[in-house]
């Protein structure tokens, strides 16, 4: 008897709740990508661009770091690659990208 009664009360239940549409379905996931693109994509475009303006803007002469973490300073500068002297009478050729920031930067960071 209390096992009839259960399983009419449960059909009962599902029988009367309605189904989400598709847009409902999808909100939590649209929701999900919005935080995703302010939190992730959008600031790492962000970084992307100014790293680009700064090696489009760097010349002979600056002192720099790379990604591997060698100091050094521009001698050379073609659109791929970069010369840097590394010690008196030292240079190293390398790729332009792998530049990754000014020694100012580097050091204007530390005092913070």
């Amino acid at each position: 008897m209390l096992f009839g009664l259960l399983v009419s009360t449960a059909h009962a239940q599902t029988a009367t709740g309605t189904q989400p549409s598709a847009f409902e379905m999808f909100v939590p996931f649209i929701f999900i990508f919005v935080i995703f693109y302010f939190l992730i994509i959008r600031p790492q475009a962000k970084r992307q661009k100014d790293h680009q303006k700064f090696l489009s803007e760097v010349k002979r002469g600056d002192e720099v770091i790379t990604s591997s973490g060698i100091l050094g300073r521009v001698e050379g500068i073609t659109d791929q690659f970069v010369t840097l002297e590394i010690a008196d009478g030292v240079k190293v050729k390398m790729l332009r990208s792998q530049i990754a920031t000014s020694q100012k930067a580097a050091t204007a960071e530390e005092k913070k």
